[in-house]
């Protein structure tokens, strides 16, 4: 069964250097801000990690999330790191442009195979940028996740989360798939051992039809699956309030599926998230009073 109203939406970073970070995203890849808001307070559904206190959300990508797959950058005040596990395996898009970007602002870029060239984010987060334009109207091809066991998570993702296997190939211990042909699509990655989510962890998003929320949780529920986050409703200030459930896969990656209708009016692109962004960036005096204090921020 393949689930043609489903969408890839975005993946989660929690990231301890917002200026480094929005430099990244927006210099070198060249995305756009999309949206920015602030949070006095912890997500109920554990959206900035497990923190209580003040944070931010910033939603980048190439275009609005209605079509393109995008990343929420999540900052807590007060964490200035977060250890890396080798759960995300990186982000591969396709754009020339990144690439020249990369190289005008000596970002460091080394080559893996032709045309294609690893780069890290702030926080050691991998990406991959083809050397080329972009297939489609999203440059964001795929996002790839370690996994202990391919056939058990493609049991997970395929037959009961509904997604189309595209590519599988044993020997290489890879797997590729996703919701529609001009979507983003995950690629889970067999390794040996176990896959450690460390604090960096992230999460993965999709949206589906509201009425299929209850359904989703109780066939997770049936087939013994972990629910992180039963159904609940988040509130944005002024904006949309949307429907969430929390899932983790065999390995404890986490998956959100979040209620559609009400998401596209949530993400809708606001001309002044690039704006609200540099503003909380200036007002945000928490390196210099940790400074003050002779301390360092804390590691996640």
């Amino acid at each position: 069964m393949t689930m043609a109203t489903r969408r890839a939406l975005h993946f989660v970073f929690k990231v301890g250097n917002r200026f480094q970070t929005a430099c990244f995203f927006r210099d070198v890849l060249g995305m756009k801000i999309l949206r920015h808001e602030e949070f006095e307070e912890g997500c109920k559904a554990a959206c900035n990690g497990p923190y209580d206190g003040k944070w931010s959300k910033t939603m980048v990508g190439f275009g609005p999330e209605d079509d393109h797959f995008v990343a929420e950058l999540t900052y807590n005040y007060g964490i200035g790191h977060y250890r890396l596990g080798n759960d995300f395996m990186g982000i591969t898009l396709a754009s020339s442009q990144a690439v020249s970007n990369a190289r005008k602002l000596e970002w460091p870029l080394s080559e893996v195979t032709e045309g294609v060239f690893e780069t890290e984010a702030p926080g050691g987060y991998k990406f991959y940028l083809q050397n080329r334009s972009p297939p489609q109207s999203d440059p964001v091809l795929k996002v790839t996740l370690a996994v202990s066991d391919l056939q058990k998570s493609l049991n997970y993702w395929s037959n009961l989360l509904g997604m189309k296997i595209y590519e599988k190939d044993e020997e290489k211990q890879r797997a590729l798939l996703g919701y529609a042909d001009n979507q983003c699509k995950l690629e889970l990655q067999g390794i040996k051992g176990t896959v450690d989510h460390a604090a960096a962890f992230g999460r993965i998003a999709f949206s589906c039809p509201q009425k299929e929320l209850p359904d989703l949780e109780d066939l997770m529920k049936s087939e013994n699956q972990k629910i992180l986050t039963p159904l609940v409703s988040l509130d944005t200030p002024g904006k949309a309030t949307v429907q969430v459930v929390i899932l983790a896969d065999p390995d404890g990656h986490e998956i959100c599926f979040v209620g559609d209708e009400a998401f596209r009016e949530l993400s809708k692109m606001d001309p002044e998230g690039n704006r609200l962004l540099d503003d909380a960036m200036v007002a945000d005096k928490s390196d210099e009073w940790f400074a003050r204090q002779n301390k360092s921020k804390a590691s996640g």
